[in-house]
């Protein structure tokens, strides 16, 4: 007999530990492109995608057809002790798609935290320094190092310390906040006064537009002074494009906004489909800065993941994936924007670049007043709606909206009019 949601979430609680908790007590029995149903049948409109992991929909038949192929053959042998056609494929592609023109190189793991461990591992092998800096607002993954990265404490670091030394923290430029990049590039030349000399920083780490921080879009000036700083010092430059990437943004990767170069990158969630892989993709001098043996793991390149990736490049390409991103990211803007006219004292912004959209709730029309409380109700009774929302933000005050790229603008308003239901009902 099909068990209920409410049976299920306290199967889950009897044997699944706290931690690893659930945003919703919903539990999808199937999905598909941008609709999901659960255990009792009822119909959602995603707007999560698995936290920007299905770019390309729920089981896109062509990412299906690849991973079936591919497990008919074989489905681990591990990379690092007998490779495959598929991760070489793979890799030749990533590297050419990555923005500039440096020779690149890749290698694979199998989490977003992992790129960015191994991110930091080759920018110390290169330098051969130590220091790391992130910045306020920034999330980079919940493993000790990344943790450290990670510039916000409840929930990703509280409870969990020590973390490791030699990571530094600068103000993200956010200009709803009243923080310029002139504001964040002085606190990285204090930072090199008070801290750590820029001679013994390894790499700077930055999100183009910050994930859980709330979809703050960092300014091509800041951009492109960090290049310039990072030049200056020979530090490394690290774009976590994990969030960003694979179309999401209307560019391959968001930092082709700005023209500028990363040293190196991450790669993962719109990567496979959702499969579990990542990578790091950068200049060929250093990517080869650690010895043979310093850098993999046994499931980083999954051969069924890069069959499932070399798919999802195919559907970008095929159904112009990056073109509707923007498409999808007006739609979202005009809509929510018409929503915002109408409560201006409870929605102080709404901000996208491409299909990574965001609105920003506040009390009063204060920007520095963030309405915590209204966006938790909102993500609390969005499954009453059938809808899938996340928040997001410093101060867990912003409802990102991160639909697939495959999605229909029939069931986009649709989804966007239960929204609209939604939050009239608790205003």
């Amino acid at each position: 007999m099909r068990q209920t949601n409410s049976q299920l979430q306290t199967r889950k609680a009897n044997v699944i530990a706290r931690g690893q908790g659930n945003v919703y007590p919903v539990y999808v029995e199937h999905a598909k492109n941008a609709e999901l149903w659960d255990v009792e049948g009822k119909r959602f409109i995603d707007f999560g995608t698995g936290i920007a992991v299905c770019n390309t929909g729920h089981s896109h038949p062509k990412v299906v057809a690849a991973v079936k192929a591919q497990v008919d053959q074989f489905s681990h042998t591990c990379v690092m002790v007998n490779p495959y056609e598929v991760a070489v494929e793979l890799a030749e592609k990533l590297t050419k798609l990555a923005p500039g023109n440096s020779d690149k190189k890749a290698i694979f793991v199998s989490t977003g935290a992992e790129a960015v461990e191994n991110c930091v591992k080759i920018a110390r092998a290169h330098t051969g320094r130590r220091g790391v800096i992130a910045f306020n607002g920034g999330f980079h993954g919940r493993t000790n190092l990344t943790m450290a990265l990670t510039g916000k404490i409840s929930p990703y670091k509280n409870l969990f310390g020590p973390f490791p030394g030699d990571i530094y923290h600068a103000p993200f430029p956010i200009k709803q906040h009243d923080i310029s990049v002139k504001d964040s590039l002085t606190a990285l030349a204090n930072l090199f006064k008070v801290d750590i000399a820029p001679t013994d920083v390894a790499a700077i780490i930055v999100e183009p537009v910050q994930g859980e921080g709330g979809f703050y879009q960092a300014p091509t000036e800041f951009l492109q002074a960090l290049r310039t700083l990072c030049d200056e010092h020979g530090i490394v430059l690290i774009a976590d494009e994990i969030q960003t990437g694979f179309g999401r943004t209307g560019k391959m990767f968001s930092f082709e906004h700005s023209g500028v170069e990363a040293d190196l990158m991450t790669m993962a969630k719109g990567i496979a489909g959702g499969f579990p892989i990542s990578a790091v993709v950068g200049k060929s001098a250093i990517m080869d800065a650690p010895l043979p043996g310093g850098l993999g793991g046994t499931y980083g390149g999954s051969p069924v993941a890069c069959a499932a990736a070399l798919a999802v490049l195919e559907v970008i390409d095929e159904e112009n994936l990056i073109e509707r991103a923007v498409q999808i990211g007006q739609l979202f803007n005009e809509r929510l924007s018409a929503l915002q006219a109408k409560h201006s004292n409870l929605i102080s912004d709404v901000r996208n670049q491409g299909a990574m959209i965001a609105i920003e709730l506040v009390e009063n029309g204060d920007s520095e007043q963030a309405n915590t409380e209204l966006t938790q109700a909102i993500i609390a009774k969005a499954a009453q709606y059938g809808l899938v929302l996340l928040a997001c933000g410093f101060y867990g005050n912003v409802i990102r909206f991160l639909p697939a790229l495959t999605i229909s603008d029939e069931i986009a308003n649709e989804g966007l009019d239960k929204f609209e239901e939604l939050f009239n009902s608790l205003t």
